[in-house]
């Protein structure tokens, strides 16, 4: 699988909201800056993701408008848009935002090693 496959994979698993078919995907090392901190490893990484899961009930994630900025056989790098779709308390909300996110190869597979997601500015 290459880098570009393995974003798709990763947006796939996603929203299937369980965290263990998402961790193959993430280097243990990784660190995610999201709205709410940075998460290092994949013990953080797991908490933010699942309470997030928690929150938004029925969520559907994508990514629109994927840019590869950076593609090599050991490194990767791409901005996106990223939109869901959830419902909480009740009520359907909807947002964007954009993001980064790197990944290389650990061991022959790729890894997402840092991911950073955040509102548009104002």
């Amino acid at each position: 699988m290459n880098a570009v496959d393995h974003m798709k994979v990763y947006e796939e698993k996603i929203n299937l909201r369980r965290f263990d078919e998402v961790e193959p995907l993430i280097s243990p090392q990784a660190v995610f800056w999201f709205t709410d901190g940075t998460h290092r490893g994949i013990a953080e990484i797991r908490a933010a993701f699942e309470r997030t899961w928690t929150t938004l009930q029925n969520e559907i994630y994508w990514l629109e408008d994927v840019e590869w900025i950076g593609l090599s056989d050991a490194v990767a790098s791409c901005t996106y848009r990223f939109c869901w779709k959830a419902e909480i308390s009740g009520d359907t909300f909807e947002g964007r935002g954009r993001g980064t996110t790197v990944l290389r190869t650990e061991s022959g597979q790729w890894k997402i090693v840092h991911e950073h997601l955040g509102r548009f500015p104002d």
